[in-house]
């Protein structure tokens, strides 16, 4: 079953596999998207870190230095006593009173952001549920319909209140549910704990939005998003033309010399320019030319050849038809002459044979150069093959010292061939082997 899903998943694929394998240009872009796309996104995460930790930091000191101007403010004014006479006097207790107090306070404040920040005051507590709209100096103020419980984290409010100084962390500004309710936005959130006029703790917190931030953030990211696309297929653009000028050249070498390789021997390189690709098609043609040249030297050679085999085959045909005359003369007349005249008498027989049958193998040589050789099968004996081949071989095994054996000759050897062929074959394997 796998091997079976390996198949059918692999199948739809080799097409892809075979073009990439295949074609270089291709390999060469996608390497050059890849690796640029990479380098385009280390870019852009480092860009968008460092302008990201840039707009933190400079609004971070902004609002500490905002922050740290209205705790001032905020603790002056508590510190400041009511010494207000005539008709204000009865303000002045109402100015006394801290409720009212941190609601004024809140109020001018906030006023003095401009929608930059907004204010809050809480009661002095650890982590308890503080309500909006509470009632005295523990209850909790807030501007601009900000929910003060939800939108100062609980772990800001207890460092607060069991510490000195100034705190931040970052948050989200919750608004109270209404008609006109808002979105939540990120904030950075400052806070201190304080005293009112009644010396009484409590905690002043400033929310900055960040979403000016964020928005310059989306743009950054979408602008180097925008420049690294284009800049990636600025680069696959490139690449693509470069490779293919120095591709297009190889792959019409490529096709040349296939041609070439099927014998059409005048194709040429099409050369422009005289850089290297140019250079490099002088050569090729420069090769191609002399390869030309050599084939046709060759050719010339091999027809010369053809032409001193055939003259031969046919010159030595008459001398050797005398030659072959004498001695049927002489192997016949054999039974008078001594042992020794009489073996010479058939070494000579034989030997011209073997001569007839070299000339007659020079004769077929040619015929196979001309094309004109043709195949004479025939059921033969091979057995008959053989033994015509060692009587042949004989006399030089005899002068070598050789023995020649045949095995497995019992039966008949029955076979389509060309009795002719095949013991010229088998003829230099045994002559050779002696």
């Amino acid at each position: 079953m796998l091997r079976l899903f390996v198949r059918l998943v692999r199948r739809p694929l080799l097409p892809a596999v075979r073009l990439w394998r295949r074609n270089i240009q291709l390999r060469v872009v996608a390497a050059t998207l890849l690796i640029s796309l990479s380098v385009v996104l280390a870019l852009g995460f480092v860009v968008i870190a460092q302008v990201s930790k840039g707009l933190l930091d400079a609004k971070e000191e902004a609002a500490q230095s905002q922050a740290a101007g209205g705790f001032a403010v905020a603790q002056e004014k508590a510190n400041t006593p009511a010494t207000v006479d005539g008709p204000d006097a009865t303000d002045n207790k109402v100015g006394r009173d801290a409720s009212t107090w941190m609601n004024s306070l809140v109020k001018q404040l906030a006023s003095g952001g401009q929608t930059a920040f907004e204010v809050v005051a809480l009661g002095a507590g650890t982590g308890e549920q503080l309500q909006p709209g509470a009632q005295g100096v523990r209850g909790a103020r807030a501007s601009g319909n900000v929910d003060p419980t939800a939108s100062v984290p609980l772990s800001l409010r207890r460092a607060v209140n069991h510490a000195t100084g100034t705190f931040k962390t970052f948050s989200e500004i919750r608004y109270t549910s209404g008609a006109d309710q808002k979105e939540p936005e990120p904030a950075l959130v400052v806070g201190k704990r304080l005293t009112d006029i009644n010396g009484d703790p409590y905690d002043l917190y400033y929310l900055f939005p960040l979403t000016q931030e964020e928005e310059s953030l989306n743009l950054i990211k979408v602008t180097i998003v925008t420049a690294g696309l284009f800049v990636v297929v600025l680069l696959c653009g490139v690449a693509w033309l470069v490779v293919r000028q120095v591709v297009s050249p190889v792959r019409m070498a490529a096709g040349i010399a296939e041609r070439l390789s099927a014998g059409r021997l005048q194709e040429r390189m099409k050369v422009t320019g005289e850089d290297d690709i140019a250079r490099l098609g002088e050569a090729f043609n420069k090769m191609a030319q002399n390869l030309q040249n050599k084939i046709q030297q060759l050719e010339e050679l091999s027809r010369m050849q053809r032409r001193f085999v055939s003259d031969v085959s046919h010159e030595l045909r008459t001398p050797l038809t005398t030659v072959r005359m004498a001695a049927d003369v002489i192997h016949d007349a054999r039974v008078d002459f001594d042992p020794v005249t009489a073996r010479s008498a058939e070494l000579l027989a034989g030997q011209l044979d073997r001569f007839e049958s070299l000339l007659a193998d020079l004769l077929e040589i040619s015929r196979f150069d001309a094309g004109a050789a043709a195949l004479e099968a025939e059921p033969i004996d091979l057995r008959e093959v053989v033994r015509r081949v060692i009587d042949g071989a004989e006399p030089l095994a005899e002068h070598k010292g050789t023995r020649i054996r045949v095995l497995g000759d019992t039966q008949p050897v029955i076979a389509e061939a060309d009795s002719r062929r095949v013991e010229r074959v088998l003829r230099n394997l045994v002559v050779n082997a002696v």
